[in-house]
């Protein structure tokens, strides 16, 4: 089966490593943007949902690219896989979800969940369709 733009045909150690690559920028930049974002934000788990957002949308934008351009799958690697799935953050998402319910604050979980995962799969879409 040929490789589709979310299933990379590069293999092997050059693929850990375009991951890896790709990996620290991404995490560094989520960590400091949620960080820059604390101050105008009255809860951090909105910071993670900008930021999640931000990475749905550039990867609608990368998905549309690989699309167009499918032979180049060491670019969803370091890009798609690396960067922005370290620059997104289910794990954290899932835990500041948690911590709302926890804290009885339903109405806060409830928007933060429907605004990260509806508003995940407009930002992807968007993404595309500016490509």
């Amino acid at each position: 089966m040929p490789a589709t733009p979310m299933q990379p045909s590069v293999a092997g150690p050059i693929s850990a490593l375009l991951v890896g690559l790709g990996a620290l920028p991404g995490a560094w930049l989520r960590f400091w943007l949620v960080r820059s974002l604390e101050p105008f934000l009255v809860r951090r788990h909105w910071g993670t949902l900008v930021v999640n957002l931000l990475a749905c949308f550039a990867l609608g934008l990368l998905v549309a690219h690989q699309a167009r351009l499918p032979h180049r799958s060491h670019v969803m690697l370091l890009v798609g896989t690396g960067f922005l799935g370290s620059l997104s953050t289910f794990s954290s998402f899932a835990s500041e979800l948690r911590l709302c319910l926890q804290q009885g604050e339903r109405v806060e979980a409830a928007g933060l969940l429907l605004a990260s995962t509806l508003g995940g799969l407009l930002a992807l879409r968007a993404g595309w369709i500016l490509f």
